[in-house]
């Protein structure tokens, strides 16, 4: 049986490997003990209490009828609603606080075991926290109907009559360039008409033209 692995603080081995031989069989399916504290009174200690951390839960072991037995108290996660600690001069105790029932506390726990433990516990309820949270988001979300949106309209009239072709411009022929003379006789009538010059001068000058034909 490997224990090393939970003698890093100066554990008792022997209190170690017993219980670690009753918990193996106690662990769920993909549960694995994280960290072990054992008690350590002023005196000599010989059916010390300990306390377990796995990644699902929390085991305080309590040895009674001379070691030969162990009381358990087992909490999740989830049923703890805090941890805490208080170092003394002997030890530490250690409590926790369940989501209901009354608080429960190891006394005379190595000081550098409890804050072990009380640093892994929390981040063990930190996890367990943000999981629900997640959870509960999730479980809104699933019950919350889904918001219709209502298409927007352009409340300004838009004519969807179909547009006419444009009309196409007319292009008138082009007249043919007036001759010498008729340009001559054109000129001859404005001047008569303005009257800039007599009638006989008109008849004259236009029938001098004319004969030019």
């Amino acid at each position: 049986m490997y224990i090393e692995q939970y003698l890093n603080e100066e554990q008792d081995p022997k209190v170690v490997e017993k219980l670690v031989g009753k918990l193996k069989d106690m662990l769920t399916s993909g549960e694995a003990i994280t960290y072990i504290a054992v008690q350590k009174k002023p005196a000599v200690t010989l059916f010390p209490d300990c306390l377990v951390i796995t990644n699902k839960r929390i085991f305080l072991c309590e040895a009674t009828k001379l070691g030969l037995t162990t009381n358990f108290e087992i909490f999740t996660w989830q049923d703890i609603k805090d941890v805490s600690f208080k170092e003394e001069f002997f030890g530490a105790k250690f409590t926790v606080i369940p989501q209901s029932g009354e608080n429960l506390t190891v006394e005379y726990i190595p000081k550098v075991q409890a804050r072990k433990l009380y640093q892994l516990a929390s981040e063990a309820l930190e996890k367990k926290q943000e999981e629900l949270r997640l959870r509960d988001l999730e479980l809104k979300k699933a019950s919350t109907p889904p918001v219709m949106l209502k298409p927007l309209h352009d409340e300004r009239h838009i004519d969807e009559r179909p547009l006419k072709p444009e009309e196409e411009p007319i292009l008138k022929p082009s007249s043919e360039p007036e001759d010498e003379v008729t340009v001559k006789l054109k000129k001859l009538k404005i001047l008569f008409e303005k009257q800039l010059i007599t009638q006989s001068e008109y008849e004259n000058k236009k029938n001098e033209i004319l004969s030019q034909l």
